[in-house]
């Protein structure tokens, strides 16, 4: 049955030492768990795909929970004060084979009012055998009285680099090959998350899986990825006020089936590039920032003529269009209306 699993679950790590990232939080917790000084509640912050969910299970294995001593519930689906009191119920069971019984609550931000309330009050006086871990992507919609009850950790966004380092890990292990700008383009397109990197990675090698090679030319086709090259080139035309040339590589794009809304996702990101580097150069390295030396080169020559006003400007204009464009009619045309906006100024 392994072989049918996805590859975020096929390959998801099962010790510390398999995780990339987050070494910052692995070497906190193994800390702990030498010193024996264990918290009764976390609180695992961070965006999408960084590993929060991973790592509680990695640490409920290190402190010997599995089976019926691990209960995790999904707070997206499990809203309610009903699901929250079923949950604090089962607390006065003792753990069957641990020392402790761990609580993984996921999306734990989307709690009712009630059911956080309810939560509070078993954080408060929590039974000896009882650790939480709660996991969330806006630690910010909680309650501030839930998080001081917490040891925090903070995940951090993944850089490109640690994403292909595991994607690179993966094809090794399934034996197949990849063209040398495939694993850059699918983790730039990740957004910093493991599992978007991988569930893209799963699409590419079931459409390749009769030659076993992936190229480039395949994962655009397939996932209608764009190329920073497609992006830079855009802001070109934007850059000298081009509208008729912008607007036609648009729908040039569209046509060839690129993902406009990806599309547009990547000029965002491509346009915070632009600002960081124009408010200082050193913010940037093809390390940090999923662009190579050239490309970067590229945007120093872009944004020498440009304010950090200009730019700003660009970003607020292209953020409304995506936005926009998740519920348009006629797909490329926010998008449209925002190069006529910047050509015009």
């Amino acid at each position: 049955m392994a072989e049918n699993l996805v590859l975020y679950r096929k390959y998801r790590p099962q010790d510390f030492d398999e995780v990339i990232g987050q070494e910052h939080i692995v070497k906190t917790l193994q800390n702990s768990l030498s010193s024996g000084s264990i918290s009764h509640a976390y609180l695992f912050c961070g965006p999408r795909g960084s590993g929060k969910t991973t790592i509680a299970r990695i640490f409920a294995k290190e402190l010997g929970c599995d089976g019926m001593d691990l209960v995790e519930i999904d707070a997206a689906s499990h809203t309610g004060v009903e699901d929250v009191r079923a949950l604090i119920e089962g607390l006065q069971f003792a753990p069957v084979k641990s020392k402790y019984k761990v609580f993984i609550i996921d999306e734990c931000h989307q709690l009712s009012k009630s059911a956080a309330n309810a939560l509070l009050k078993t954080l408060e006086e929590p039974p000896a055998h009882a650790i939480f871990i709660l996991a969330t992507t806006e630690a910010s919609k909680m309650l501030a009285t839930i998080v001081s009850r917490c040891q925090r950790f903070d995940f951090k966004r993944l850089h490109v680099s640690e994403i292909e380092k595991k994607l690179a890990f993966i094809l090794k292990k399934e034996g197949i090959l990849a063209e040398p700008a495939v694993l850059p383009l699918i983790a730039l397109n990740a957004r910093g998350s493991f599992r978007d990197a991988e569930s893209l990675l799963d699409k590419c090698i079931s459409f390749t899986a009769g030659d076993k090679l992936i190229t480039v030319k395949e994962i655009k086709e397939l996932l209608g990825i764009v190329e920073v090259g497609q992006i830079s080139k855009l802001v070109d035309f934007l850059l000298v006020k081009n509208s008729k040339d912008a607007i036609g590589y648009i729908n040039a794009m569209l046509d060839s089936g690129v993902d406009l809304q990806e599309a547009t996702k990547t000029l965002v990101f491509y346009l915070r590039q632009c600002l960081l580097l124009k408010i200082n150069p050193e913010f940037l390295t093809p390390q940090n920032s999923g662009l190579s030396k050239e490309e970067l080169e590229v945007i120093v020559r872009q944004i020498t003529g440009l304010t950090e006003k200009n730019i700003q400007a660009m970003l607020e204009i292209f953020i409304e269009a995506e936005q926009k464009m998740k519920y348009a009619t006629i797909l490329q045309l926010p998008l449209e209306l925002a190069v006529v906006e910047i050509c015009s100024a």
